[in-house]
């Protein structure tokens, strides 16, 4: 693979490396790519793309969200072919390295394919993936390793001492193995772990044996499947608990937190019985207390799992980590956003372990950094009929949505807790469903849809004579109308929305209809009506303790009055505004409040600044809103 380098230079943009399972695709093309990581100053980043779990591969969309909240843009478009264009954009200047481990089709790949011509991409795949050769790729097959190359490995793994005077045995051992290193890696543990057992003994325990579990019909598996019965039968009756434990859960990776979860135990004894299954070759240290099965050890712990435990058993586990992943979640929510109404949560098992964050910014970084977790176990949990928990947990997940703006997540999720919602027969989960999927609609302008599921809510909340979801509705129905250009329409929901919560006593949500109701006299030019609207809104929102809506009025009510001539006071409001959404890592709000200062610049005559308001607007648009960036060029 080192020609693809000439002189520092990327002469050949995809490679792709093919093999068996168990061959070492993953940890040759990683060492490859360390190896070169001077070529690519501007960073290597890594996905795995589960071509062979029982779940399915991954998504192209869920990978691009990963790749692009890593260069740090946090709202992320829906649509796949918007995130590939501004995946594309955001690389075409880099030398970045790409790393897409276990690929299941050449169609998963393409999306992924950085933009320019300085970046490297390298596949991993038990598939040639020849469709890849249009897209200019170089294929390299990894095969099995030879005779003293496995003697070598085996060697190192067990120790020369603990293989002294048994060489014949040791080539034995290779020769069972089939060359695959992942087979020899286990081979080697098992005997370093049982230092009175003869390396014939290993022979004998490895050949292959008719009555054990159905081969799979993939290159190289049987040995494995040899090896892994040999070291998991040597395996301490804890470490091995967690083994079966970890096989049923349907995560990729796992901390220690989820593991003390899984198996109901503590932290320390979740950590040392990690380390005994990575002594063991059993699991993968991959990171900062992060784990992984190889695939194949995966589908052996979820056999090992299914084989010695009863389904209820197994689902027993699932429950607890559900329970885990919900408790940790709803005390993410309390902290981040304490204003928001939280529903009550139940618990078939209630956790009782620390949790893994102490601040605000932990709390969202966890949930940011689990958000395909929660994803996974949201499923399962609705897969299993347990629909409160289903629900509970999309509740719990607001703060991700709210701001981190995972668009295709937001909405999935709650598809998925409306159902269960209704399932439940919880009208007041119902009507929370409605309200904050219909939110994510909007934002990622599918207007109409956001507005079939607000007229939804509406219709539920008067059922149930619940005043204040019914603002709710009318607050979503009139920002939907505004969207469309309906601003007569739009204003009728927002007074009726208006005059509910202040019967009812929800002076926040007044103050939000107010900042709505200001940016349409804004935009019918009524710069009187606007400022009014504005200034009782922010007023309102300080009130009620909730500076970030505080600041969005502040923002609109500066551009009011730039617009109706007073350029000294607005500017000096959207820079305040401004302050506090950078502060906070609003990206969106930020973008928002430079165009307007770059829009009232102009109306100056300050041209400069109106351009240089206007580039960090375009710049901030186009990591958080593609639609934006194309309006303001």
């Amino acid at each position: 693979m080192d020609r693809s380098f000439r002189d520092g230079d990327v002469t050949q943009p995809l490679i792709v490396v093919n093999g068996p399972a168990g061959i070492g695709k993953t940890t040759f093309a990683s060492r490859w790519l360390n190896a070169h990581e001077s070529a690519f100053p501007d960073g290597q980043l890594y996905a795995d793309l589960r071509g062979h779990v029982a779940s399915g591969p991954a998504d192209p969309g869920e990978i691009l969200g990963q790749f692009l909240r890593a260069f740090g843009i946090s709202l992320v478009p829906g649509d796949l072919a918007e995130q590939a264009s501004l995946w594309r954009s955001v690389t075409a200047k880099l030398r970045i390295a790409v790393m897409l481990d276990n690929a299941f089709t050449a169609a998963q790949i393409r999306p992924l394919l950085p933009g320019g011509s300085g970046g490297l991409v390298v596949v991993t795949s038990r598939h040639r993936l020849t469709g890849l050769g249009m897209d200019g790729a170089a294929f390299h097959r990894l095969r099995s390793l030879g005779a003293a190359a496995g003697v070598e490995l085996f060697i190192r793994g067990a120790g020369e001492a603990r293989v002294a005077g048994e060489l014949s045995a040791v080539r034995q051992v290779v020769s069972l193995c089939a060359g695959l290193p992942l087979a020899v890696c286990l081979a080697s543990a098992r005997l370093a772990a049982r230092p009175g057992q003869p390396v014939a003994a290993l022979a004998d325990a490895l050949t292959p044996d008719h009555n054990r579990l159905v081969v799979l019909e993939v290159e190289g598996e049987r040995t494995v499947q040899n090896a892994l019965d040999a070291s998991y039968a040597v395996l301490g009756p804890e470490p091995a608990r967690l083994y079966r434990a970890l096989g049923v859960l349907p995560v990729p990776t796992f901390d220690v937190f989820l593991a003390a979860a899984a198996c109901a135990e503590s932290p320390e004894w979740a950590e040392r019985r990690l380390g005994e299954l990575v002594e063991a070759n059993m699991l993968e240290d991959i990171g900062p207390d992060t784990y992984r099965f190889h695939d194949l050890v995966r589908v052996h712990a979820y056999d090992r799992a299914t084989a010695t435990q009863t389904r209820t058993d197994c689902q027993r586990i699932e429950r607890r980590v559900a329970d885990w992943y919900l408790h940790t979640a709803t005390e993410a929510q309390l902290r981040i956003t304490p204003i928001q109404f939280t529903l009550a949560r139940t618990y078939v098992h209630p956790p009782h372990l620390p949790l893994p964050f102490s601040d605000d910014i932990g709390a969202l970084g966890w949930l940011d950094a689990r958000r395909t977790h929660l994803m996974a176990v949201l499923r399962i949990v609705a897969e299993r009929g347990w629909h409160a928990a289903a629900w509970q947990l999309v509740d719990a997940m607001w703060p991700l949505f709210l701001r981190l703006r995972h668009y295709d997540l937001w909405i999935e999720a709650h598809g998925i807790g409306l159902a269960a919602a209704r399932n439940d027969e919880h009208r007041e989960a119902e009507r929370q469903m409605l309200n904050s999927g219909a939110i994510g609609l909007a934002a990622a302008r599918r207007v109409e849809e956001a507005a079939e599921w607000y007229t939804e809510s509406l219709r539920a909340a008067r059922e149930a004579g619940d005043r204040r979801d019914e603002g709710q509705a009318r607050l979503g129905l009139g920002g939907c109308h505004f969207e469309a250009g309906r601003f007569v329409e739009a204003v009728v929901e927002l007074d009726h929305a208006v005059r509910t919560w202040t019967q009812c006593g929800y002076p926040r949500g007044v103050a939000l209809a107010r900042i709505l109701l200001g940016e349409i006299a804004l935009a019918e030019q009524d710069l009187d009506r606007a400022i009014a609207s504005f200034t009782l809104a922010r007023d309102e929102l300080l009130a009620v303790s909730d500076p970030h809506d505080a600041a969005r009025a502040l923002s609109f009510l500066g551009r009011a009055h730039a617009r109706d001539g007073n350029h000294v006071t607005g500017t000096a409001q959207m820079c305040k505004a401004l302050e506090t959404f950078t502060a906070s890592g609003a990206m969106h709000w930020q973008a928002r409040t430079l165009e307007m200062l770059g829009d009232s610049a102009r109306e100056q005559g300050d041209d400069t600044a109106a351009g240089a308001f206007h580039a960090r607007a375009l710049a901030l648009y186009e990591v958080t809103s593609p639609a934006d960036a194309r309006r303001l060029r």
